[in-house]
């Protein structure tokens, strides 16, 4: 739906982006960085300003040289629409990997086609996604609020870590809080029981970056 003004007619919708290269051709860039069909009609892409104009490869290959050493984790067994919001988290914090833990597919909407700038990896369950871990001698952080959590801002929250989100409403399963070194929780100040997966993976890809990025 539209947004209205308070006169009831529909407020013009801003362009999002950059139109083409100023110029024209004989102005484009020499570097192979850049994407002509982009040069030439424009950039509307959700990337940042840097990244205009780059070529999908370009972008992923440079994320690659500064990605921070901490994954992702997600368990995915109901399509839950809050994988792609948390997949765009990873993104924004530079998460090194993201790993979907159970179904193949999931529910890409949220992720606003991040995903394309995103390493992803599918794990058909908990053990073999903790075998990874194990093998890779990365230590899983779990994140619910559970008996036995401790708050995240009092938590050790190592450099090198996959942190590992479970999904709406029930949370992690077992076999996940098992396979953690440790669990973790956001200290909350109201009457609700929990906050939106999506935004409790926000705020602890956040504490992790405010601690080593």
């Amino acid at each position: 739906m539209d947004a209205t003004d308070p006169a009831g007619e529909p407020e013009p919708q801003l362009p999002v982006g950059v139109g083409p290269w100023p110029g024209g051709a004989d102005a484009w860039p020499d570097d192979p960085r850049f994407d002509p069909e982009l040069l030439a009609e424009g950039d509307r892409r959700n990337v940042v300003d840097g990244y205009r104009y780059w070529r999908l490869e370009a972008i992923v290959a440079d994320l690659d040289e500064h990605r921070h050493p901490f994954h992702v984790a997600i368990e995915n067994w109901q399509h839950d629409m809050n994988i792609g919001s948390i997949v765009r988290s990873a993104n924004a914090f530079g998460a090194a990997e993201v790993h979907i833990i159970g179904r193949r597919r999931w529910n890409r909407r949220g992720a606003m086609v991040t995903d394309r700038y995103q390493h992803v990896r599918h794990h058909e369950d908990v053990a073999s996604f903790a075998a990874w871990a194990a093998d890779a001698g990365i230590p899983v952080v779990a994140v619910d609020n559970v008996d036995g959590s401790v708050p995240v801002d009092r938590a050790d929250l190592p450099e090198r870590c996959v942190l590992l989100f479970g999904q709406e409403g029930p949370g992690l399963s077992p076999e996940a809080v098992a396979a953690a070194s440790v669990v973790v929780e956001i200290t909350q100040y109201g009457s609700t029981r929990s906050i939106n997966a999506s935004a409790a993976g926000a705020v602890v890809m956040y504490e992790w970056c405010r601690r080593w990025a």
